[in-house]
C-alpha cells in the first residue's frame, strides 16, 4: 500500500531583492520534491496578497513554504494568525536585508535553506500583535525605519544593505520627531523621540547586535528601545556613535524589555512592520504573542534562539 504524500504549499514573491529566486526556482522545486511533498506553487501578485492566500488556504496542507524578504515572511505569519489550524512554516530568504533570516541563521544559498525548511525543526517563536495587525520581528518608527520602504526596489537591487546607509545619511540632515507618551510594566516615560522600535530579531537593518544581546524568540517578551530628540549636532554624533559601537547611552536613550506597551502620541506617526508601512497611528498597542506561529529551523539554531526556561511568560499569564 502507497501512503499519500505529504502536501506542502510554496508562496514566493518573485521581485524580491535582485529576483535571485528566478535562476533558482528549479533547485528549491526539486529539494521539496525529494523530501517527499507534493507540491503547489504560487507567485505573489503584489502587497498583501500572502495574506489573503494564507488565510484562504485550504486545510489538508502540512507544511507551508515562503521566499522573498521579511515582509513576504511577515505576510505569511499574518495570515497564518488568522488560520485556527496553523500550519509550519519554512523560509527561504530571497530579500534585500533579511534581517529574521540572519536571526535564524537560514544560509544566503537557497537550496540549503529549502532543505531546512522542508527537513527541519519546528520552533515555536513569538508573534507581535500591533493594534490590529502582526509583524515578526519589528514595529519601529522615526529615522531610518522609513528606509526600507521609502527606498525603490530597484535602487535596493542594485546597491543591497548600502542603499539603507545612503537614505539613512540623507535624512539625517531633515531628522522628524515625536512627542509622544509610552506605557508599560516596567517603564513608564513622555518626551520627543527620533526613534522607537520593539523587536524580536537579532538583526535590525542589516546590522547585528543593535538590539542587545542574549535576545531570544520565544521568551514572551520584546526588546524595547527609544532614542530623544538631541538638542544640537554634538548630541547628535553621541547617539550615532553609541549605535555604531552597540552600546545604549542612557543620556539619550530608553532601552528594557516589556510583553506589552502602548505609545501615544499627538500626531499621527507612520509606523514600519517588518520593514514595510504599517500605517499612521496616534496610538498603538503592542503585544507579544508567545510561541504563536512554528518556523522552521536548524536544531543548531533553536539552541541559540530559545528561552530556556520561558523568561517572563509566567508572570504575563498570571
Amino acid at each position: 500500500m502507497e501512503w499519500p504524500k505529504k502536501k506542502l504549499y510554496f508562496i514566493y514573491n518573485p521581485h524580491a531583492g535582485k529576483e535571485h529566486i528566478k535562476g533558482k526556482l528549479y533547485g528549491i522545486l526539486q529539494v521539496m520534491s525529494d523530501a517527499g511533498y507534493e507540491l503547489t506553487v504560487y507567485p505573489t501578485k503584489g502587497a498583501g496578497d500572502a495574506v489573503e492566500q494564507l488565510k484562504q488556504l485550504p486545510e489538508g496542507y502540512d507544511l507551508v513554504v515562503c521566499s522573498g524578504g521579511d515582509g513576504t515572511l511577515d505576510e505569511v505569519v499574518t495570515g497564518m494568525m488568522y488560520r485556527e489550524h496553523k500550519l509550519p512554516i519554512g523560509y527561504i530568504p530571497a530579500g534585500t536585508c533579511n534581517d529574521f533570516a540572519r536571526s535564524l541563521k537560514l544560509p544566503a544559498n537557497m537550496a540549503e535553506s529549502a532543505r531546512i525548511a522542508v527537513r527541519g525543526e519546528n520552533f515555536p517563536c513569538d508573534v507581535g500583535s500591533f493594534n490590529d495587525n502582526n509583524f515578526i520581528y519589528i514595529a519601529g518608527f522615526g529615522i531610518f525605519t522609513d528606509i526600507s520602504y521609502t527606498t525603490k526596489q530597484e535602487v535596493k537591487n542594485v546597491l543591497g544593505q548600502m542603499a539603507y546607509i545612503l537614505e539613512g545619511m540623507k535624512s539625517i540632515y531633515n531628522v522628524k520627531s515625536y512627542q509622544l507618551k509610552v506605557t508599560s510594566k516596567e517603564m513608564c516615560f513622555e518626551g520627543d523621540f527620533l526613534f522607537g522600535m520593539v523587536t524580536n530579531s537579532k538583526s535590525v537593518g542589516g546590522f547585528k547586535g543593535i538590539v542587545g544581546k542574549d535576545v531570544v524568540f520565544d521568551d514572551g517578551v520584546y526588546e524595547v528601545t527609544f532614542i530623544r530628540r538631541p538638542k544640537n549636532a554634538i548630541e547628535l554624533q553621541e547617539i550615532l556613535a553609541a549605535l555604531l559601537i552597540k552600546e545604549i547611552d542612557n543620556k539619550y536613550m530608553y532601552s528594557f524589555r516589556s510583553a506589552r506597551i502602548e505609545v501615544r502620541s499627538e500626531e499621527a506617526i507612520p509606523w514600519t512592520l517588518d520593514g514595510e508601512f504599517g500605517g499612521e497611528h496616534r496610538q498603538v498597542v503592542i503585544s507579544n504573542n508567545p510561541r504563536a506561529v512554528e518556523i522552521r529551523v536548524t536544531p543548531e539554531c533553536r539552541k541559540s534562539i530559545s528561552a530556556e526556561p520561558l523568561y517572563g511568560l509566567e508572570e504575563q499569564n498570571t
